[in-house]
């Protein structure tokens, strides 16, 4: 006879998995990817180390999908941009500029996710994301350039991956563990992570801008 499992037991095993992620993606925020070690995830999520090994075959596999979770949410909010009703040129600029703020949000994961050493399977998960981001930016400047709202000289493959890697190294440095820069107060660091979200969108954006829209910017804002 063919074993099933009850309902009750598939909803205790995808607990138990859900507690090993939540475990291993709060270590990985507050120490990075060296944080979540298997014990520490184990002891973290009130479980032994080798019950870990029954959800997860290897620490790369139990990385990846930490980053796979927080990396498809992001994705997400980027894509719900994409389909708004604004023009290319202002989605464009609040993607970027979303993206760096909740970055900054959790700085200590952010690195982990975008910058930190680590093993060669983490990287490729990585890679596999930030090419997903760069299709939902690809999208908008497609659009951007079929309506003449940004330059048609670029391709806009290149400038996808031009604009997707500029705001993740312009990121690098006050995502960084090494950092000292950050403000104590909150409302400095409020304030300070808006300035840099301000920065990176304006600059992501100036480069594609059609001159002549350009124009018709510094009109309205003078207006």
């Amino acid at each position: 006879m063919v074993y099933r499992q009850t309902k009750a037991v598939e909803a205790r095993l995808l607990d138990n998995r859900t507690r090993i992620l939540k475990a291993a993606r709060e270590l990985v925020s507050e120490g990075g990817w060296s944080a979540a070690q298997i014990a520490s995830v184990a002891a973290a999520a009130g479980m032994a180390t080798g019950n870990v090994y029954r959800y997860f075959a290897s620490k790369a596999d139990l990385y990846s999908e930490v980053l796979s979770n927080v990396s498809q949410r992001e994705v997400d909010v980027l894509q719900a941009i994409a389909s708004s009703p604004e023009s290319p040129v202002d989605r464009l600029r609040t993607a970027v500029s979303t993206f760096v703020q909740r970055a900054m949000h959790n700085p200590r994961l952010a690195y982990a996710l975008i910058a930190e050493p680590c093993e060669r399977a983490i990287d490729e998960v990585r890679l596999k994301y930030r090419a997903a981001i760069s299709e939902v930016i690809l999208s908008m400047i497609a659009e951007g350039q079929d309506l003449g709202m940004m330059r048609r000289d670029i391709p806009s493959e290149v400038a996808a991956t031009f604009i997707v890697g500029g705001f993740m190294e312009g990121l690098i440095g006050p995502l960084s563990p090494l950092n000292a820069d950050t403000p104590d107060s909150v409302e400095d660091r409020k304030r300070a992570t808006a300035d840099l979200a301000t920065s990176i969108a304006t600059l992501a954006c100036s480069s594609l801008v059609a001159s002549h829209c350009a124009a018709q910017a510094v009109k309205d804002s003078m207006a």
